[in-house]
């Protein structure tokens, strides 16, 4: 006797959002991770220099600590805001993320090039997914 088929379950589109915002917080995470094996990069931490943004000011860190800590919260927030404000937010939220990927991949190593390619495919699905919100039925 066959067995059925798997039965099609998938997530909501807060949840398929809060999972790409993770799945992007973990690219970010590896990526900065390997960086730090780069010849010079934990020489250049204890000497108080962040990358190519330079010395590791109070605005500098608090710019970084803004930039990692709004799509850590949009794990968060993707399923938890009302659908019209999570679906902007995450339609605003994925277009600059995608510029500042853009930014990031311009003249990087391979390594870092190949994850941050993987990152605009995340945020740029995290724009199609709002986008394609459903709407309630009549």
């Amino acid at each position: 006797m066959p067995k059925p088929p798997l039965k099609d379950s998938r997530p909501s589109t807060p949840v398929k959002l809060s999972l790409l915002w993770a799945a992007l917080m973990s690219l970010y995470i590896y990526n900065d991770y390997f960086s730090m094996y780069l010849p010079g990069t934990i020489e250049d931490m204890a000497a108080g220099q962040i990358g190519p943004l330079g010395a590791a000011t109070d605005g500098i860190l608090i710019g970084v600590a803004l930039t990692l800590a709004i799509p850590a919260l949009m794990i968060a927030l993707s399923s938890l805001l009302p659908p019209v404000i999570s679906r902007w937010s995450n339609v605003v939220f994925g277009i600059l993320y995608t510029l500042i990927e853009i930014l990031t991949f311009i003249g990087s190593r391979p390594f870092y090039q190949l994850v941050v390619a993987f990152e605009i495919l995340v945020t740029v699905t995290v724009i199609w997914t709002a986008l394609r919100w459903p709407r309630e039925t009549a």
